[in-house]
């Protein structure tokens, strides 16, 4: 930090992560960051979901949890809406996570073939 200038600079963004966490949004993206998820993958899915949203301004916010209790289909990333429904996104990777932002918080389509149901249908 050199100057005020750089002192206002690093605020904004500061601010910007504290909005996209807990700001008032349509969507809350929620990463399972236990152990397990840790292990599967879930930290560069969170890095993708918070630089992308930041990037692209998407009406969500991104926040991280512990055990979701399926470890077996980490990385898990929840979406949850407005109206109190949610999705469960499952074996999630970076890529996998732009599509999640563009499809299901972008335009509100929900990307069925990410989702546990499909998933457990296949029987993977």
């Amino acid at each position: 930090m050199k100057s005020l200038e750089d002192l206002k600079k690093m605020r904004e963004e500061a601010l910007k992560r504290v909005e996209m966490r807990e700001g008032d949004k349509d969507y809350r993206v929620v990463v399972g960051m236990a152990t397990c998820g840790i292990a599967a993958g879930a930290r560069p899915v969170l890095n993708r979901l918070v630089e992308e949203t930041a990037e692209k301004s998407y009406n969500c916010t991104i926040t991280q949890t512990g055990c979701i209790g399926m470890c077996v289909y980490e990385p898990i990333v929840e979406v949850y809406g407005k109206d109190g429904e949610h999705t469960t996104y499952v074996h999630v990777n970076p890529e996998k996570a732009s599509e999640i932002l563009a499809e299901h918080i972008g335009k509100g389509h929900v990307i069925d073939e990410y989702t546990v149901n499909a998933v457990q249908n296949q029987g993977v």
